[in-house]
């Protein structure tokens, strides 16, 4: 209950004390809704700290009314859909999230840089390692832009 409180509170130092304590994500039996509130209510940063605690960014469908993706296009965040994606989030197709396409791949390649999630390209090494190439004094480039090119090689979705 301490945990629920925190979230609609929106103090993350509570949210993690209390899952220092102990606290279930799971309040009364209801699968994801320590998550689902965050993602509703725009708290990006505890969406973190769940997460980080075992909360599940995916549903068996991402489309249902309490996915967490769905609960934040809802609430009408799309920092924290952002953030979901970035965590590892699949977005289905045809899912209005008020994020660019640029932006919701520029979301999954850091999902894909931080491990977070496999390519399902066969031309990717299995461990993971992709070519990290260094571009030193330019300025005014938009790297997102470069991310999202390579994600979408990686991915195969060229």
């Amino acid at each position: 209950m301490e945990l629920l409180k925190a979230i609609r509170a929106g103090r993350l130092n509570d949210v993690k004390a209390a899952l220092e304590a102990g606290a279930s994500l799971d309040d009364e039996g209801q699968p994801g809704l320590a998550l689902g509130m965050a993602c509703f209510l725009g708290h990006a940063d505890i969406v973190r700290e769940l997460v980080l605690h075992g909360a599940a960014v995916n549903c068996a469908d991402n489309l249902a009314v309490t996915a967490p993706l769905a609960m934040a296009q809802r609430g009408g965040h799309k920092e924290v859909i952002r953030t979901l994606i970035e965590l590892g989030a699949v977005v289905p197709a045809g899912m209005q999230t008020g994020l660019s396409e640029q932006e919701i791949r520029a979301a999954q390649w850091t999902a894909f840089r931080d491990g977070r999630v496999k390519p399902d390209n066969d031309d990717v090494p299995a461990d993971g390692e992709v070519e990290e190439i260094q571009i030193t004094r330019l300025s005014h480039v938009d790297t997102q832009v470069l991310e999202a090119e390579a994600l979408r090689a990686v991915l195969g979705k060229a």
